[in-house]
């Protein structure tokens, strides 16, 4: 019997399928060790003996790690297939120690999709485990403990801050530092001139005034505009008509940070819900009977493509578009910050078209899947040609400019064009000429004022993070997930803004971490653990040079940041103690504690407002106001005994138990097999197909013909089944 392991157990089935029956698929579900949090100061890492790292099984691998050291013991090979980047070049070492099996002859299996043919082409030529990778994510992960571990203890300490590091921290910065920006945004006025011309075969045309005497107009004030609006004449001369040809190529195919950002900007996805869709594409979806990879490996920044799939593609754009389609001049530039160790995203059949995937998968993962391929054959298409026809209108030296493009020939729009913005579809006259003469009849002046820069989103804040080699492909998503979690940044209509916390929490690193709080120095350091990867750099070196400076940094900090004291509640004393209460932060939010803390443990609980003229109709106990997820109600204060409710206009609130009206022929639910599929209301009006067993079981039907995604919704249901 011949082992393999992989790292997520649905990947284990859609490659078990691939094997047969000589193999064993398992799933080590990610890392099966980390550092340890003993030792000194905590870090699970022996800064005086070369920076030694102490690794521990997590507690709740200890059962899996049974099953596969007895699965290899039985094994006559175990193949190591862990993802194709650092971190499972790193788990896949970590599975080597621990399984013990030897480093050196241990075959590793590199695939870059889950298809048969690369499967079996991987297993046809297995490498070992690349040490040099593995310590290049070894330095990261001991730099981020090191880094990660003293700045937050640092920061509880100081200002109640939870966590601070390597790459977080310095986009945390840009997040703050462009809201401080829109803040000191003082908006300019400045007005514009446009006017509607026309001429005496009927032709009328909107132009907008851009220069005077050759020089461009800049119109301060509506007085300016009004003198200049006096100064037009009336008739104006056809000074110019150009028309030139514009080639659009088309955009290269996805890479990490462009998926994220391009689907959040068309659909609004969060980028951990991009990650998680696209990794559901990668492990493989079950597509006419079988488990298939649908897409390449999606953390990767190179736009290189396998000239494989270039000719299986140029076969398909003829077949369906015709020759003149064609076109490739994607090549990757030369940027140190690209590792390139990866081809672009892309599907890895050019046959399983969307419309033929469309009945297998999700809506979410239809929608990105969509994205991909059309992106992908989008980009080795030929550029979209236009014609651009700009007409400059003169007189008194005042020139007004209209143009208008038509477009010549669709090129690579004919699949990528319903992604793209609506363009300029004005119409100029056909038979206008210089010379001829054009009527002014209606000039308009219009007042604008400078807008501040835009809060950034989760998709602009990815495209800054490429642009200053901050993280990589892998750590993007997982390092906004943090930012809001901590409590750093808040999502407000998509945009990004930093709270008060977060502000505080930049500021302090900035003004005592200026080095680490540095673009340059994050993306300096990412070129360094690049260099271990190519096996050019001493890894030791690297952690004492970083090690020796930060802990300058640290002790100064340590020293001079003054600890901020909490908010004292004006007026008020501890009944216990009798010192002042004041205003803390916990895991749940803001409480009033007192400030004898830790030797007085007072807390003040939040009480209903009793309402004093009433009382409940059913048990005759006080009414009170409090919060529900509907705004504020009454409701009786011996809750929950009494769960007596009315509104605030004093109308008794009844919740009426709705019976669940199963048709014979509705059909079971496809994933928790108890239930049946009914027709549903949401709280919006809107109807839906659902599981008649929510909440145990949260299937939803999107479409008539979707078959639905087992893994999400069965844990789900198996989620809420087990809490109860």
């Amino acid at each position: 019997m011949k082992l393999v392991i992989v790292e997520s157990p649905h990947k284990s089935d859609t490659i078990g399928q691939f094997l047969g029956s000589g193999y064993t698929v398992m799933a080590s579900k990610g890392h099966i060790r980390d550092l340890a949090s003993s030792g000194k100061m905590g870090l699970g890492v022996d800064i005086d003996d070369g920076f030694k790292p102490t690794y521990k099984i997590s507690p709740d691998k200890l059962g899996l790690v049974r099953q596969l050291k007895s699965a290899a013991n039985k094994a006559d090979v175990v193949y190591l297939a862990t993802d194709p980047d650092r971190e499972g070049e790193a788990i896949s070492w970590h599975l080597a120690q621990v399984l013990g099996l030897d480093v050196k002859t241990t075959p590793r299996l590199e695939f870059h999709e889950i298809t048969k043919g690369a499967i079996e082409k991987a297993l046809a030529h297995p490498r070992t485990i690349d040490m040099n990778l593995v310590e290049s994510q070894e330095t990261r992960r001991i730099i981020d403990r090191l880094m990660g571990f003293r700045l937050s203890t640092l920061l509880q300490k100081k200002i109640k801050s939870r966590s601070a590091g390597r790459v977080q921290s310095v986009v945390l910065k840009f997040i703050v530092d462009r809201e401080k920006e829109i803040k000191a945004f003082v908006p300019v006025e400045y007005w514009t001139i446009n006017d509607t011309f026309g001429d005496d075969k009927n032709h009328t045309l909107v132009a907008d005034l851009v220069s005077y005497q050759g020089k461009p107009v800049s119109i301060p004030n509506e007085k300016e505009a009004d003198r200049i609006i006096s100064e037009l004449p009336k008739e104006f001369s056809v000074k110019s008509v150009k028309t030139v040809q514009v080639k659009k190529e088309p955009k290269p195919p996805f890479i990490t940070s462009t998926l994220q950002q391009e689907a959040y900007s068309l659909h609004h996805f969060s980028t951990a819900k991009t990650a998680s869709v696209a990794q559901r594409l990668y492990e493989g979806e079950e597509i006419n009977g079988k488990l298939t990879g649908l897409i390449t490996y999606m953390r990767t920044d190179s736009i290189r493509l396998a000239d494989e799939f270039v000719s299986v593609a140029h076969d398909f754009i003829s077949d369906k578009f015709g020759t003149d389609y064609l076109g490739y001049t994607h090549k990757q530039k030369a940027d140190k910050n690209v590792q390139d160790a990866h081809e672009a995203i892309r599907p890895t059949d050019i046959t399983l078209t969307p419309d033929v995937v469309r009945p297998f998968l999700s809506r979410d993962e239809l929608i990105l899947y969509t994205l991909i391929y059309d992106r992908a054959v989008a980009s080795l298409m030929s550029a979209k040609i236009d014609s651009q026809t700009t007409l400059t209108l003169e007189g008194n030296g005042y020139d007004f400019t209209t143009s208008a493009t038509k477009n010549i020939f669709p090129g690579y729009t004919a699949l990528y064009g319903k992604y793209e913005e609506k363009e300029n579809v004005n119409k100029l006259p056909a038979d206008v000429k210089e010379g001829d003469t054009f009527t002014s009849l209606e000039p308009k002046k219009t007042q604008h004022f400078t807008k501040a820069p835009s809060r950034y989103n989760e998709g602009t804040i990815v495209k800054l993070m490429k642009e200053n080699g901050i993280g990589r492909p892998s750590t993007y998503a997982p390092t906004i997930t943090t930012l809001l979690h901590r409590g750093y940044v808040e999502s407000q209509k998509g945009a990004l803004v930093p709270t008060e916390q977060g502000i505080l929490t930049a500021e302090k690193l900035e003004e005592y971490f200026p080095k680490y709080m540095d673009a340059g120095y994050t993306a300096g350091m990412e070129t360094s653990l690049d260099s271990i990867a190519d096996g050019k750099t001493n890894r030791v070196s690297l952690l004492t040079d970083f090690w020796d400076e930060f802990q300058k940094y640290y002790d100064a900090a340590d020293r001079d940041m003054a600890k901020v004291q909490p908010k004292v509640v004006e007026g008020r004393v501890c009944p216990k103690c009798g010192k002042p209460l004041v205003y803390r932060k916990g895991r749940y939010g803001e409480f009033i504690g007192c400030s004898d803390y830790p030797n007085c443990d007072y807390i003040e609980k939040e009480k209903p407002t009793v309402v004093t003229s009433h009382v409940c109709p059913k048990c005759g106990a006080p009414l009170v106001v409090r919060k529900g997820k509907l705004g504020e109600f009454v409701g009786c204060s011996n809750y929950p005994k009494c769960t007596y409710m009315e509104d605030m206009k004093g109308n008794p609130i009844v919740k009426e138990k709705k019976e669940v009206v199963i048709p014979p022929d509705a059909p079971l639910c496809p994933v928790c097999h108890t239930g049946h599929l009914i027709e549903k209301t949401s709280r919006y009006g809107k109807k839906f197909i659902g599981c008649s067993n929510y909440p145990k079981c949260h299937y939803i039907q999107k479409d008539p013909n979707e078959k639905p995604s087992k893994r999400s919704s069965t844990s789900r249901y198996r989620r809420s089944a087990s809490s109860k």
